[in-house]
């Protein structure tokens, strides 16, 4: 008998194609007269034509949305929000802008709604990740979950094919922590493994042919999925890992999911034994780790954390920082694995999957569980 406990969000969710010409309706229904449209400044122009598309109801945009959402950059945005008289906010773009419209209602109240073009999945999360200095905290927030969501396949044609890749492996992130993660119940499970068959099907597809319209909705399908599951359950090392990475070091986001995913996956394979089954039949490999790797580096994704920009001398700090929060994670999180797993990633080595000495995940679930790293990171 599955003991469980499910925990359903409310996000209303429109996909499909041309589905932002909807946006002036979707705004209407939650009573929003005044949106102010965000975006990142490589995203004026869809930002200037979501904004055509609102007419009278936008009241201006904040095109400086940043990776790892600095704290400063929100404090601007919400003066520059009152300036205008902004009652909401719609985020164009993908994890840097929809963290800054969460970032945002949280310190406003203000409800947001989100118009995807990439497929880091933040837009279904209650997660908020912040960066003050060279700190990142996350934190899980029911009031910054965006009310509607947007997905028109439409805009993801024109999303360079590199960084689609990156962030498809991100999504995949998600899907992979949900299958093993201490909350796991049957339907996150199905949506993950759902998730991966999408994205590793259609992946390779969009690296080949990024203007394939099937191909492209395939992957958005699976990132809503993927993007689900991490707002639904928590997630476990990965998730810390390159949080820590990325506040610290300011490595790109997707591109260092991207190196460390295999990594994780091989440290965490003894003590999640139907997770490792689920991922390697997605892939069609024969372990998950490996598979993970090879399929990343099939479709030119980088390998190596040195050629992200950290430093070698970095992985001391890194691994300090990691296992100095208690968490859940289905395997023990120590400092000697951790130090040897950001070793290899930072050189781009294959994974290397220990021993299978460590617990179960019934055995494990009373290992670091407190809520603080498996929920927020």
């Amino acid at each position: 008998m599955k003991t469980f406990v499910h925990r359903g969000q409310i996000t209303k969710v429109v996909f499909g194609s041309g589905t932002r010409s909807r946006i002036p309706e979707e705004a209407d229904a939650l009573g929003c007269r005044r949106v102010l449209v965000l975006s990142a400044p490589g995203q004026v122009g869809q930002a200037a034509e979501v904004h055509d598309v609102l007419g009278g109801a936008a009241v201006g945009t904040f095109t400086e949305a940043a990776p790892h959402t600095p704290v400063e950059v929100t404090e601007n945005a919400v003066a520059y929000a009152r300036t205008v008289g902004a009652d909401s906010v719609l985020a164009v773009g993908g994890g840097s802008t929809i963290g800054l419209g969460k970032a945002i209602a949280l310190r406003t109240g203000m409800p947001q709604l989100a118009l995807p073009t990439t497929y880091a999945g933040s837009e279904m999360t209650p997660i908020l990740g912040e960066t003050e200095g060279h700190r990142k905290t996350t934190r899980r927030l029911p009031q910054v979950l965006p009310r509607t969501v947007v997905y028109d396949v439409d805009l993801t044609l024109t999303f360079p094919a590199a960084a689609s890749v990156v962030s498809g492996i991100n999504a995949m992130a998600h899907a992979v922590e949900a299958l093993y993660a201490q909350d796991r119940d049957p339907l996150a499970f199905l949506m993950a493994g759902e998730a991966l068959e999408s994205l590793t099907r259609s992946l390779p597809v969009v690296a080949q042919r990024p203007d394939d319209g099937e191909a492209r909705a395939d992957a958005l399908y699976g990132a809503w999925l993927a993007g689900t599951c991490l707002g639904t359950v928590g997630m476990a090392l990965h998730h810390k890992v390159c949080h820590v990475l990325g506040g610290t070091f300011g490595l790109a986001h997707a591109e260092t999911h991207a190196v460390v995913l295999p990594h994780v996956v091989a440290h965490n394979a003894a003590a999640a034994p139907e997770a490792m089954a689920r991922i390697a039949g997605a892939l069609s490999a024969p372990d998950a780790a490996s598979g993970l790797f090879d399929f990343a580096r099939r479709l030119g994704a980088p390998g190596a954390l040195r050629d992200l920009g950290m430093p070698e001398s970095g992985i001391e700090q890194a691994a300090e920082l990691i296992v100095r929060d208690g968490y859940w994670n289905p395997r023990p999180v120590e400092r000697a694995s951790v130090h040897a797993l950001l070793t290899d990633a930072w050189a781009g080595r294959r994974p290397r999957t220990p021993p299978g000495d460590g617990p179960r995940p019934s055995e494990s679930a009373t290992h670091n569980s407190t809520i603080t790293g498996a929920r927020h990171a």
